[in-house]
């Protein structure tokens, strides 16, 4: 019961959070922690570039569009529970949860509808509630060109900014590609 009371005063509005994102309490404590680690600087909110540091967003050809997201109206920084509420939009559907649902309360913010949600804001540039093929187009155009810039700084070894014969040759030793591409060849 102490270590309850504990964690409560750890993160602030803790029980409100929860209740809000349905995070279980040990989930809504890594994510705490993970926070202040991202918080370099024990600002006490993030900015873009602190997120940036997050692996997965890093090699997400999405990345940036989801870091965006932590940022609605233009703000500079999101605090705790903003963090929380993305995130949330990440965490699975569980049966239990639409089952249990009281029709008063809002939806879950994992709820498939606003998952769907989450991910139609991502590719609607303008927030005109509409996908346009320019805004798809443009979306695919960042998203090569993030794998295309990630893809040269992890196998530009001499760092001149281009992939040599060898860089790329060890670039695919890495992952094994050859290896991949003949299983896929035979089957």
């Amino acid at each position: 019961m102490g270590s309850r009371s504990s964690h409560a005063a750890v993160i602030p509005d803790g029980d409100s959070i929860r209740r809000e994102t349905g995070f279980s309490q040990a989930s809504l404590l890594r994510l705490h922690h993970r926070f202040r680690a991202l918080d370099r600087n024990k600002k006490g909110y993030l900015s873009r570039m602190d997120l940036q540091q997050i692996g997965a967003l890093a090699v997400n050809p999405l990345g940036d569009r989801i870091i965006e997201s932590f940022f609605p109206d233009g703000s500079q920084r999101v605090d705790f529970p903003g963090f929380v509420r993305v995130l949330a939009h990440f965490r699975p559907v569980e049966d239990e949860d639409t089952e249990t649902q009281d029709p008063k309360k809002p939806e879950p913010l994992n709820s498939r509808r606003n998952k769907l949600h989450y991910a139609f804001q991502l590719y609607d540039l303008d927030r005109d509630g509409k996908i346009s093929r320019h805004e798809m187009l443009q979306v695919t155009e960042e998203q090569l060109e993030n794998i295309a810039d990630r893809t040269v700084q992890e196998a530009d070894e001499d760092g001149d900014g281009a992939v040599s014969f060898v860089e790329f040759t060890k670039s695919l030793e890495k992952m094994d590609v050859e290896q991949k591409m003949s299983i896929r060849i035979l089957k």
